[in-house]
């Protein structure tokens, strides 16, 4: 979890303490009527998930409990609050040391808590070890992204009983980031009926991250996955958690955010991606990150800097920002007027000669970088010539990574490059561009995008190169020439004039879906209801 202020301490224990009416919702939620004789609580911190299950008479009188804390001072406070309970013990631990120690023995039946979330560059080495191992033994693989509470969730699944529950409080990014996805795919084959239920408050105060209550179960019948979406903490008081109805699993490494989607929706998509009648986008481009100058500051630089370097000669158009697309079209119009608005309009690109052959203005501008350290970045740093930005190339398109209402798509008129703030596509052979871009604004593609993307803080939508190739759009080979050219110009009057970006689905549904490739008008109904159901979850978290 990301600390908004006073972070050092806490982000190296990654102790972040759980509030008692979601520990009563947990405890209560994981009774289920079961007779449970052993229960752990991997990372106990300040006993509030020992004082909950002890307080209910489903469990203290006749369960074992275990609860393993790594810090001193904590568990030597929760062993002295335990006295009373001779049923309690605790133990003073590294949890990954405690469960190598007992993974081939001890099985419980509940294991519940709130795992530390430790970065793994913030781990001591043999603790990274430890649990690169634990990854590594259950086909998952270990890297800088992945933090200590995934190491906590796979541990204690395998440490479950055939009919045991786990319940855990963690991050919401497992249902969207990338390097959870063998982690979904691990649980989808350990358990056979997961419950997500999520929060449109952030739980813990002054904790920037999203979370999610985690309730997986072994043993019976699969039944899946399910997810409830809670306003606050208070709505525990009233929810009915038996109301929701499971949704079937499919055992692939997917994002569990399509199950924000009902399986009525879920159908949909399903029946869409086995549609010929559509394609990914992936299927007709090269979709690749923008240039990644290593200093965004120095190499896009205003008109002013151009002229005082004299760098006319070395500079590309540049869309830097995703408020520099104003449309469907970047025109050389368009560039022109960020120009004046004295915007960074310019990349930066110095050419492969000797640095003795440069101009005496193109090195005075160099060597003002180098006192200003701006040479002295990773990826500057990495290069021969620091300065000399690599992989640059004129993309026939660009996709805008981050958004709020949606992403643009946008058709590249005057030989720009981009900035990584936006990816390039290049199409490939025999696709023509005006029919590529229109394929995608209609409501099917916007479903997709809104599956495919993730959401974070603030209601951003964000989207990688991969995950925009994973979205579906029509084929448009049957599509006349004149007819894309007609919609585009009336799309792009449209968006200049910051108008209802549903205008546009609505006359892109009737003249391509419906119209032409005869998809039945409820089906873009249908997915229209999916696009504006997943981003307005996303932007009430704005």
């Amino acid at each position: 979890m990301k600390l908004k202020k006073d972070s050092s301490t806490r982000k190296l224990r990654g102790a972040y303490y759980t509030p008692l009416l979601l520990a009563e919702m947990m405890v209560k939620f994981s009774a289920g009527g079961n007779d449970y004789s052993h229960i752990l609580e991997p990372s106990c911190g300040d006993g509030v998930f020992l004082d909950v299950l002890l307080k209910s008479d489903v469990f203290w009188q006749r369960a074992d409990i275990e609860a393993v804390e790594i810090d001193t001072e904590a568990a030597e406070k929760v062993k002295e609050k335990m006295l009373p309970y001779e049923n309690v013990k605790i133990i003073n631990q590294d949890f990954f040391d405690f469960y190598k120690k007992n993974k081939d023995s001890a099985r419980y039946d509940l294991i519940l808590g709130n795992p530390p979330y430790i970065r793994y560059q913030y781990l001591e080495e043999n603790k990274r070890q430890l649990m690169a191992e634990i990854l590594a033994s259950n086909g998952m693989k270990a890297n800088k992204l992945v933090n200590t509470w995934v190491g906590f969730l796979v541990s204690c699944v395998n440490l479950l009983s055939k009919n045991g529950k786990i319940a855990f409080v963690i991050p919401a990014e497992i249902m969207q980031v990338a390097y959870a996805e063998d982690l979904r795919f691990f649980l989808t084959n350990h358990l056979n009926r997961m419950t997500l239920i999520t929060f449109k408050e952030l739980v813990f105060p002054d904790i920037e991250q999203e979370i999610v209550a985690f309730i997986g179960e072994k043993g019976g019948e699969e039944k899946g996955i399910r997810i409830l979406e809670l306003t606050n903490l208070e709505d525990l008081k009233s929810f009915d958690f038996e109301a929701d109805s499971f949704q079937k699993l499919q055992h692939i490494h997917e994002k569990w955010t399509k199950y924000f989607a009902n399986a009525k929706e879920n159908l949909l998509v399903k029946c869409i991606k086995e549609d010929k009648r559509f394609q990914k986008l992936s299927d007709i481009a090269l979709i690749n990150v923008g240039i990644t100058t290593g200093n965004n500051k120095y190499f896009s630089v205003e008109q002013k800097t151009v002229e005082k370097y004299k760098l006319q000669d070395v500079v590309r158009p540049l869309i830097g920002r995703s408020s520099h697309a104003n449309s469907i079209f970047f025109k050389y119009e368009d560039w022109l007027k960020n120009v004046k608005d004295d915007k960074a309009a310019y990349l930066i690109d110095f050419p492969d000669k000797e640095y003795k052959h440069y101009p005496k203005k193109h090195k005075e501008y160099i060597r003002a970088g180098e006192k200003k350290g701006e040479h002295k970045g990773y990826k500057c740093s990495i290069r021969d010539r620091w300065y000399r930005i690599p992989s640059i190339w004129i993309p026939d398109a660009f996709f805008l990574r981050r958004n709020n209402l949606y992403p643009k798509f946008v058709l590249n008129q005057c030989n720009a490059v981009s900035t990584d703030t936006m990816h390039r596509i290049k199409f490939h052979d025999g696709i023509e561009p005006q029919r590529a871009v229109l394929s995608y604004y209609n409501s099917i593609s916007f479903a997709f995008t809104e599956l495919c993307g993730r959401s974070y803080g603030g209601g951003v939508l964000e989207i990688l190169p991969k995950e925009t190739g994973n979205i579906y759009v029509p084929k448009m080979d049957g599509v006349p020439l004149s007819v894309a050219a007609e919609l585009l110009e009336q799309i792009d009057s449209i968006m200049r004039n910051k108008g209802d970006i549903e205008t546009v689905l609505d006359m892109v549904d009737k003249r391509i879906l419906v119209d032409i490739l005869k998809i039945e008008e409820k089906v873009c109904i249908d997915a229209r209801g999916i696009w504006k159901k997943l981003q307005k979850r996303r932007l009430d978290r704005g």
